[in-house]
């Protein structure tokens, strides 16, 4: 197997040995990326020099074994002291309280030397970050996202940043101002987005796994499209510090991965409590890599079936409620209900969504850094000059959506009334879960359309997020797994939603069904493998209740049917 294909914690394994080096790993990947980058456009940036450079203080680490000793003991208490990582503790005397039994956990899947990529919305120290648009153009951030930060003190080996949706408001990465990022699958068709590029470049190779972040499915529909592994985490579990806002309730940060083992890895390590963002949570039980065990007995799964009506390609049907019945086989108890409220998912998500935008959005105006129109005539003139020619059409269209049912006059009728049915829609996911341990249900509607189709009907695009969102709103984990593919090949994803807290009750289950699809034991298409962990460690935690996330804000987008879609 070449250095590229091989999973993050196999290659971190293998660096971690002597048998093979961090820069020979990264060398690696920069050969994949020359070869398949100009067909698929995976990166806006690619720091080459700068990657070979991290990865010779990496190994130096690595050879003299001071990369697995924490950086800064005793500076806990700082919010940028995390290189004194809670999971990267040596000792339980110096980790302040925190888990220092994930110290043999680090060891056991080590990541230091892995070259990897960020999606282009993750602030870079040094490095220019873009978030796919115009108006930042020579934006330079002076400082490292707290996820990043985690990273690059677990001795990450950073590439560059991913290609995305333009402030991540996309589904296709087709809204990019640095052109469309294509499927690694068949390049006729989208990657999915807004992380079509971290989820394209890790499923060719051209990284050992990616930051994505997921407003409304941004992590899960692009892990989808590509047959890759997504997981979004429970709203607070990864601090947004240093994550360049669109929705802020909704945003959460989250790995792309090759298999479940480096997902749950990856997600270990970029958890944290960080004072820095006030929404960010204090959990103790981050060691999600203790989850990785194929037990699903006793496991008890429900189905919405609203989720399989009008609009959802039966392929994609047949594939999903495939893995529901591969999983019972395991042992879990599978039973079908009315989740509800389903139809009202995407209106909601859509008016808040656009309305956090359109403030959020308000920051990016020319004068202290990014692009500046010319020509302008007077200071208002400016603003105008350079917002117009900055943003790109769909983040103009959700600005405006946004302001609109923030202004006077419609605040109630929309937004107000979009934060009362979001309060209802998390209320319907608390009673299924008294039920359930976790939801199972498809990941987008369709496999991946053909590029250009979705961003003539942009209705046609937001439906493509009816499954996604609602974890979002909720503020839930969720994970998107390979479990097919259709008639033309293109991968199909299943996902996995919990209640919050969750995950390592959500990374078992996908362990486990990893396990049933990697040894080719399902029927669903001619699917291609996903390679299976070899870790054995110990049970899943039981996932707990949590309360929404803070409020939010979403433009009204209508249902529309997807396409040319088999219609179960």
């Amino acid at each position: 197997m070449e250095l590229v294909d091989m999973g993050a914690c196999e290659l971190g394994r293998e660096i971690k040995d002597g048998k093979v080096s961090a820069v020979e790993a990264t060398k690696a990947v920069i050969d994949r990326i020359h070869a398949k980058e100009k067909d698929y456009n995976c990166y806006i940036t690619l720091d080459e020099e700068g990657a070979l450079k991290s990865a010779e203080e990496v190994q130096k680490k690595i050879d003299d074994g001071s990369i697995y000793e924490p950086a800064c003991v005793g500076g806990i208490d700082d919010y940028r002291g995390t290189a004194c990582m809670d999971n990267m503790e040596v000792t339980s005397s110096q980790s302040a309280g925190n888990n220092g039994s994930n110290v043999q956990k680090m060891q056991s899947y080590p990541l230091a030397g892995v070259p990897i990529a960020l999606k282009d919305n993750l602030c870079t120290k040094g490095m220019a970050t873009t978030c796919a648009s115009k108006i930042l153009t020579g934006f330079e951030p002076t400082f490292d996202a707290f996820a990043v930060d985690r990273l690059k003190n677990a001795g990450a080996v950073i590439l560059g940043k991913t290609n995305m949706d333009e402030f991540a408001m996309g589904s296709t990465t087709e809204t990019s101002t640095y052109g469309p990022t294509k499927n690694p699958v068949n390049p006729e068709h989208v990657p999915g987005g807004s992380s079509g590029g971290s989820a394209a470049a890790t499923a060719l190779g051209e990284c050992g796994y990616a930051l994505g972040s997921d407003t409304g499915g941004s992590i899960r529909q692009p892990a989808s499209y590509c047959g890759v592994v997504g997981m979004k985490p429970t709203y607070g579990t990864v601090s947004r510090y240093g994550l360049i806002a669109y929705g802020s309730s909704l945003d959460q940060i989250g790995p792309l991965t090759r298999n479940v083992e480096d997902c749950a890895a990856v997600l270990e390590l970029i958890a944290g409590y960080d004072k820095a963002d006030g929404t960010s949570l204090d959990r103790k039980d981050t060691d999600f890599t203790s989850a990785l065990v194929t037990d699903v007995k006793g496991l008890k799964i429900g189905i919405p079936d609203d989720y399989f009506t009008k609009g959802l390609q039966k392929e994609v049907a047949d594939a999903v409620l495939n893995t529901a019945k591969e999983l019972e086989k395991m042992g879990a108890i599978v039973d079908h209900f009315d989740l509800g409220l389903t139809e009202y998912d995407i209106p909601t998500y859509y008016t808040i969504a656009d309305a956090e935008a359109s403030s959020n959005l308000e920051r990016f105006d020319g004068v202290k850094y990014g692009f500046r129109a010319k020509g302008y005539n007077g200071l208002h003139d400016m603003y105008k000059r350079t917002r117009s020619e900055g943003f790109g059409a769909e983040v103009k269209r959700r600005i405006m959506i946004g302001s609109f049912v923030l202004s006077s006059g419609y605040y109630d009728a929309y937004y107000l009334k979009a934060l009362k049915v979001r309060t209802m829609i998390k209320k319907a996911f608390d009673d299924a879960f008294t039920k359930y341990d976790m939801i199972l249900g498809p990941v987008a509607p369709t496999t991946a359309p053909e590029m250009g189709t979705s961003l003539t009907d942009p209705m046609q695009m937001y439906l493509g997020d009816i499954y996604t969102v609602p974890a979002n709103l909720a503020g839930l984990p969720a994970i998107s797994l390979p479990c097919g593919r259709d008639a033309e090949g293109l991968p199909i994803g299943v996902q996995f939603t919990g209640n919050c807290y969750s995950e390592k009750t959500l990374i078992r289950a996908a362990y486990t069904w990893e396990s049933i699809y990697s040894a080719g034991s399902t029927k669903a298409g001619n699917a291609g493998s996903a390679s299976a962990g070899s870790t054995k460690a110990g049970n899943a935690g039981s996932a707990s209740a949590c309360s929404p996330s803070d409020g939010g804000a979403m433009a009204a987008a209508g249902t529309a049917s997807r396409g040319e879609a088999q219609n179960v």
